[in-house]
């Protein structure tokens, strides 16, 4: 995602991502919006050296409190199939599979 574009995406969804920071280096991002009725975390990632410490789950909590807060009732994550430790995390942190759901896109 190109600069402008996560300018523009946080203009639309003001106050929902989020950035951690150790000093003047990034080191865990939540990409995190609305279209009004569903909420999606688009991406959440912690680098590996700081995986283990609970800071994604932090992140995850502070999208989450955001996305509350502008009356989403349902939030929505895509986590491919082959990212066992990914499903692992969310799982842990209690989100379920939606049976029969599919994932599908078209590049542009």
């Amino acid at each position: 995602m190109t600069e402008k574009a996560l300018l523009n995406f946080s203009r639309a969804n003001p106050g929902l991502s989020r950035v951690a920071t150790d000093g003047s280096g990034t080191v865990g991002v939540a990409l995190c919006g609305h279209d009004g009725r569903r909420g999606h975390i688009y991406h959440l990632a912690v680098d590996p050296a700081y995986q283990g410490r609970g800071l994604g789950k932090r992140l995850l909590d502070e999208c989450l409190e955001g996305l509350r807060r502008t009356g989403v009732k349902r939030v929505i994550i895509m986590v491919a199939d082959d990212n066992p430790r990914g499903r692992e995390f969310w799982k842990r942190c209690g989100w379920e599979e939606i049976p029969g759901a599919i994932a599908m896109g078209i590049d542009l």
